[in-house]
Parts: structure tokens; sequence; C-alpha cells
């Protein structure tokens, strides 16, 4: 209700989860797919055969990819078979393999912006790895425009992750939305603008944003920057990866002890690890929503988690935090849920791979939703002591 002249473009981040139902759900439901690895590019490969990759589906290639490396080769190779594939440049050195490359290739640039700078000079004095600052972005466009089979389509600058402050978020992004505007004055085939990820999503139950806010207040952003520079506003695109997966998973637990701690609060000890099914916990201090999936009629206190590992950062709630956690007194047979541990946890802890105090990986319950409403149910069996034997060459 702006009347804004541009279309919006739904990527999935597929780094949060790679996992093959994950990925095919998004395909499936229409979003464009982001990746970042040569693994990825098998992957993409694999839905284009099973005919869930359609030709009209964008594919971005972000990530490191100097001439030479296994991911630039394999990028060239998906081109032969997916015509909608747009490689990200990161940095100067990705270029040659694209400029001498058979095939033609729209193709994006990053913007050297993650972080929070109010301006462009701030941008470019900043120490993060990712994208080009802005003399090198100019030669980057430059060096495409010059090439006959190549066109600049995408402008790409993200500043962070889960960002819940609507005001900071868009005062963050105005002014990469300043240098889109100034390379669409001078490079007419540039025409999307993605701004990454950073969308916030629900870690705790008090969790507060205003995502009809942000909508407007980018769209009006866009409209007043490009019309200083009297272009057109652009497509824009987010690259959703926690936003999209976030509550696709969840944990359970059973609590098969508790140990009393003085004047502290007591501990309820779980059937598995929480560091290692939920990394962020421990190595960020991340929070997630922890709720008794039982006696829920009886009374509560508050209590501190503890895994099964011989570790002292397997807490819940994580250091340093003094969040409350609440939970039922009675623990016969307690069982509780971590939820919002759909992105990142399980890649991050890796799969099928051997835990901290070789602990086996838990089972996996799979759900599945057709278009018709009717529910399918997969189960993948949790690692056998045997299993973790052999990942780490016992047997």
């Amino acid at each position: 209700d702006v009347g804004y002249g541009g279309r919006f473009h739904y990527a999935y981040a597929s780094k949060a989860n790679t996992a093959e139902e994950v990925v095919r759900t998004t395909l499936e439901a229409g979003a464009h797919h982001e990746m970042s690895s040569v693994v990825d590019v098998e992957i993409v490969q694999i839905m284009r055969r099973a005919g869930l990759l359609r030709p009209e589906c964008m594919v971005f290639a972000n990530g490191f990819k100097p001439a030479g490396s296994a991911y630039a080769d394999s990028l060239l190779r998906l081109k032969r078979t997916h015509d909608n594939l747009i490689p990200i440049v990161e940095s100067l050195d990705e270029l040659p393999p694209l400029l001498h490359a058979d095939e033609r290739f729209d193709l994006g640039l990053r913007q050297k912006s993650y972080g929070f700078h109010p301006t462009l000079a701030d941008m470019d004095a900043s120490s993060t790895r990712f994208g080009m600052d802005t003399e090198q972005l100019w030669q980057a466009a430059a060096q495409i425009d010059a090439a006959p089979h190549l066109q600049l389509t995408v402008y790409h600058a993200m500043i962070g992750s889960q960002i819940t402050d609507v005001d900071r978020f868009i005062a963050g992004l105005e002014p990469a939305i300043e240098q889109y505007a100034r390379l669409r004055q001078q490079y007419p085939s540039l025409s999307i603008f993605n701004f990454g990820g950073g969308m916030p999503v629900a870690m705790t139950l008090d969790f507060a944003f205003d995502y009809d806010a942000f909508v407007h207040r980018l769209l009006q952003t866009f409209q007043r920057v490009c019309g200083q520079h009297n272009v057109p506003v652009p497509d824009v695109m987010g690259e959703f990866g926690r936003y999209t997966t976030s509550e696709h998973g969840a944990h359970f637990f059973k609590v098969i002890t508790v140990k009393e701690a003085g004047y502290q609060y007591p501990w309820y000890i779980v059937d598995g690890s929480i560091m290692t099914s939920f990394p962020d916990s421990w190595a960020l201090s991340e929070h997630f929503i922890v709720l008794p999936l039982n006696h829920l009629d009886k009374p509560f206190r508050r209590v501190r988690l503890g895994g099964v590992t011989c570790d002292s950062d397997d807490v819940y709630p994580p250091k340093p935090s003094h969040a409350p956690l609440y939970l039922p007194v009675e623990t016969d047979e307690l069982f509780l849920g971590f939820f919002s541990v759909g992105a990142y946890q399980e890649m991050l802890g890796g799969v099928r791979g051997s835990k901290h105090c070789v602990l086996p990986e838990a089972a996996e319950l799979i759900v599945d939703r057709d278009t018709d409403g009717d529910y399918s149910f997969y189960r993948l069996p949790g690692q056998s002591t045997e299993d973790v034997l052999r990942n780490l060459g016992y047997v």
C-alpha cells in the first residue's frame, strides 16, 4: 500500500539447514535458492534432476570462489544445466573465470557492509571479510560492463543477523541503498537489491518485531533515495535462512534425574547434551524457547538444565545468562521441548558425526504435510555405539 514499483524475491539461504526435506520444501513452495559451497552445487544438481528446481528459479552463489577453486569451476558447469544462476562476486579475484567463461552470466556484487555503519565511508573502513569496498565495487562493475557476455543485475548488502530494532535495521541499510542508486545511474541492467538476511525470529516467548513497519519503512526508503537519484526503485530480495527454518525443528529431552543445589536452583539433568544439540547456546549464549511437554497441571519452580556430558558448559540457560527457567516440580517421566532450533544448530553440530563426550546422535522424526493437508512421518534412527566407534576409526 505504499505504491512500490518493484517486486519482492524470496530466496532460501540454505546454509541455515541443508537437509533434503528442508531444501525440497522451500523449492516446492516457490522460493529461490541461495548457496555458498561446492557441495551446495551438487545439491542443486540433485534437486534439478528430481524436477524440483524450476528453470525460472534463481540460484544465487554466495561464498568465496577464487579462480581455480573447486567451487568456481563447479559454477561454470552448473551454468550449462541451469541457466538462471547468478554468482555474487565477493572480491575482484573472483572475476577472471567469469570474464573468460563461454557462457553468458548475470552477476551480483557484494558490498562490504556487515555490521552497523551509518555512512559509506564507515562501510569501507570496516574489517569484515565479506564483500568489496566502494572502489573495488566500481572496478568490478566496470569490468563486468566491458564484457559482452556479462551483465550486472544484483547488488548485495547485508548488515547482520537477528536485528530486532526497525530503526537500526533501516539506518544500517540506507548507505547501501545510496550506493545502489549511484550504481544504477551508470549501469541500467542493475535491477535487484538483495539485503541478505537479518530478519529476526522468536527465540524467546517475549519476542516482538513489527514486520509490517519494517517493510513499509524499507520500501519508503528505497522510494526516497532512488527518487533523489532519478532511478527506478529495484526489485527487493531477501535471503532468509533462520527466518525460514527456525520453527522447522524442535528437540525433545527427558529429565532423568534431579540434583538439588542448596540455596541455588536445582539441576534437572536431561538424557542428552544441550551444548552439542544447540552449539549456539554455549558458543553465543543464544536462548531458545524451552517448554515442558507434560505435567502442565503441576506446580512449577525455577530450575537449571544440565546435559549428561562431563562438561561444565553443557547447561541451560547458557552462561552467563540469568534468564529464569521454570519447569514442573514433578519430574517423573517429565519431557521437555527446545523450540526454534531448526536453523543452524544441526548443521553446526554435524549430522551423523562424532559428538562431544562420544554421545550418540538422537533419533529424528521428519513430519511432512502435502498440499492436501495429509501428514506423513519418517523416522531416522539415532546413532548406535558402533556408528560412533566407526566414525572415530575404532571399527
